[in-house]
C-alpha cells in the first residue's frame, strides 16, 4: 500500500500544482486552453501512438476487455441517469452526470499512472478503454442529453455533432494509428520518432497540471457565479442571475458511483464474463478495475458546457472525484491484484 501510495503521489501533486497555479494567478486563465491545445492535438496523441505501436496487437484487440468495458458503461450510464432524474435534474443534466461517471481520466491521467503502477503492458487495456468512452459512451450520453426537446430530432442531431467531434478529436486517430503501427511492426524515421518521444514525454506532467489548472478554473466560476446570485438576490431581482449551485445531494452519490461502484461492476462483470468462457488475464482485469477506479474525466466539463447542461454540477462531481481519488485509488491499487 505505502509503495503504490508513493508511486501515485507526484501523479496528484502535479494536479495540485497546477490548481494552485491557478488559483493563485501564476497561471493566466486565459492560458488554460492554450495547455489544453497542447496536449490534446501533440503531447497526448504521441504518447497513446507510442504505447500503441510498442503492444502487441493481441492486447489491443482483446474480445474479453472489450466487453467487460462495453457492458460496464451501459450498465453505468442507464442506473446513473435513473437515479439522477428528477424534478430539477432532466435528461441533459442526469446524461452529462452519467457521462462523468462512466468516463474516467484515462487519456490525461490514467495511462501514465496505470503504467507507472503496472508496466507498459497495462497501456494497451487502457487504451481499450479509453477508445471505447470516446466513440460509444460519450455519444449515447450527447444523444440522450437531447431528449428533453420537444421533438425526436435532438438526440438524432447531438448524436451526429457527437460524431464531428470524434472526428475532430486526434486522440482515436493516434491510437488507430498506433494500432496499424503494431501491426504492420512499422517504425516511425530516426528524427520523426525523436519528436514523438520528446511530445509523449510532455504528455503526462503537462496533461496533470492542466487539469489542476482545469478543476482551479471551475471552482472560480463557481465562486463567481455564487456572488453574482448573492447580488442580484440583495436587489431584490432574480433576472439574469445565474442558476442555483448543485445540492450535494446532487453530486455525492455520482461521485460514490464513480469511485467505487464502477470499479466493483467492472470486476463482478470479469469474472462473469471469464465464467462464461472469455476469460480477461490477471493484468488485463487489474488494468480494467484501476482504470475504473480513475477520477472523472475532465474534458466531460467542457461537453456539458457546450451543450447546455449544468455545468457547475459536472465540475463539482470531477473536483470530489479527483481529491477523493488521492485515498481511494491507491486503495483500489493495493486491493485490486488480491481480487
Amino acid at each position: 500500500m505505502l509503495q503504490i501510495f508513493l508511486v501515485t503521489v507526484p501523479f496528484f501533486a502535479l494536479i495540485a500544482a497546477g490548481y494552485a497555479a491557478a488559483r493563485g494567478g501564476l497561471l493566466p486563465l486565459a492560458a488554460i486552453p492554450g495547455l489544453n491545445a497542447f496536449v490534446l492535438y501533440f503531447a497526448l496523441p504521441c504518447m497513446l501512438f507510442r504505447f500503441g505501436a510498442r503492444a502487441p496487437i493481441g492486447q489491443l484487440l482483446d474480445g474479453g476487455v472489450a466487453l467487460v468495458w462495453c457492458l460496464s458503461a451501459l450498465i453505468v450510464v442507464g442506473a446513473t441517469v435513473a437515479l439522477s432524474r428528477s424534478g430539477r435534474i432532466g435528461w441533459n443534466d442526469a446524461s452529462f452526470g452519467a457521462l462523468v461517471a462512466a468516463f474516467p481520466n484515462t487519456g490525461f491521467m490514467g495511462v501514465p499512472l496505470l503504467v507507472a503502477i503496472l508496466g507498459a503492458p497495462a497501456a494497451s487495456t487502457t487504451i481499450i478503454t479509453m477508445a471505447f468512452d470516446m466513440v460509444v459512451t460519450s455519444s449515447l450520453c450527447i444523444a440522450l442529453s437531447r431528449l428533453d426537446g420537444a421533438d425526436g430530432h435532438g438526440a438524432a442531431k447531438a448524436l451526429r455533432q457527437a460524431l464531428r467531434g470524434i472526428v475532430q478529436n486526434p486522440m482515436p486517430w493516434s491510437i488507430l494509428l498506433g494500432v496499424l503501427a503494431s501491426a504492420t511492426r512499422f517504425t516511425l524515421p530516426g528524427p520523426i520518432e525523436r519528436t514523438v518521444a520528446m511530445l509523449a514525454e510532455a504528455a503526462s506532467p503537462v496533461a496533470l497540471f492542466t487539469i489542476g489548472a482545469v478543476l482551479a478554473r471551475s471552482a472560480m466560476l463557481a465562486r463567481e457565479h455564487r456572488a453574482s446570485a448573492a447580488v442580484a438576490q440583495a436587489l431584490g431581482s432574480a433576472a439574469g442571475s445565474p442558476p442555483p449551485q448543485a445540492a450535494l445531494a446532487e453530486v455525492l452519490p455520482v461521485v460514490a458511483i464513480k469511485l467505487v461502484a464502477h470499479p466493483l461492476l467492472v470486476w463482478l462483470l470479469a469474472r462473469g464474463v471469464a465464467a462464461l468462457g472469455l476469460p480477461i488475464s490477471g493484468p488485463a482485469l487489474v488494468a480494467l478495475v484501476l482504470a475504473a477506479a480513475l477520477p472523472s474525466a475532465s474534458n466531460v466539463s467542457m461537453l456539458a458546457e457546450r451543450f447546455g447542461a449544468d455545468n457547475g454540477r459536472i465540475a463539482r462531481i470531477i473536483l470530489w472525484t479527483t481529491v477523493l481519488a488521492f485515498f481511494t485509488f491507491p486503495l483500489a491499487a493495493a486491493l485490486a491484484p488480491r481480487l
